[in-house]
């Protein structure tokens, strides 16, 4: 199966079946491409959570535009920016790059530097419209890693993101909640499961120059 077919098989999955579960393998492969995914310098300025607990979830409906699919998923994924971002994360990365590929600090100071005056050119408002943009690649990645597991996901923007950060304690851990991405598997009375996918043709959409 082409990738093509894969996006065509996909979409906003708006009722799953509670009774079917990701397995850890399926669980591990999506969390991998997560892992994997493009950001801006390779920094992966975002957490990611898995939420599994049934009675956090139910506490999440409320605040998720009462959007079932949030309780009735095998997992819900909350996308987040660090609130803390700095000099720190930069350093920790450099330090990683150099481990992995057996560089040496010093032949990465320049990378360090300009990654470092990137960031310092950025107000708060704008580093965090930059990290959130981050989040937005990586949900990207996550929808084409689930197609191609033949895995369902349904991206949401309709959340009260304080009330998440609050019930998921996310300001004691640094974090802000900015996307939420409920996966799982498709309930056979999902009626947009084979409602034909609306596109504008291509005419439209590609300017060749």
């Amino acid at each position: 199966m082409s990738i093509v077919d894969d996006m065509n098989w996909r979409y906003a999955t708006k009722e799953f079946d509670s009774s079917k579960k990701l397995s850890k393998e399926q669980l591990d492969g999506v969390l991998e491409s997560l892992r994997l995914s493009t950001s801006s310098f390779g920094l992966q300025t975002w957490k990611f959570l898995v939420i599994e607990n049934d009675s956090i979830r139910k506490e999440l409906l409320e605040h998720s535009w009462n959007q079932k699919q949030v309780v009735e998923a095998s997992h819900v994924l909350v996308l987040c920016i660090p609130t803390d971002f700095g000099a720190d994360h930069i350093q920790r990365f450099i330090e990683s790059t150099a481990q992995v590929r057996g560089e040496t600090l010093e032949s990465l100071d320049g990378y360090k530097k300009m990654m470092e005056g990137f960031v310092s050119r950025k107000d708060e408002t704008a580093l965090n419209i930059w990290m959130t943009n981050q989040v937005y690649i990586s949900l990207g990645h996550l929808l084409t890693a689930c197609a191609a597991m033949k895995i369902d996901a349904c991206p949401m923007e309709g959340f009260i993101s304080k009330e998440y950060d609050r019930i998921l304690g996310l300001e004691e851990k640094n974090l802000k909640s900015v996307l939420v991405c409920p996966i799982g598997f498709r309930s056979e009375n999902d009626k947009y499961a084979t409602a034909p996918k609306v596109r504008f043709p291509r005419e439209e959409l590609f300017i060749h120059i």
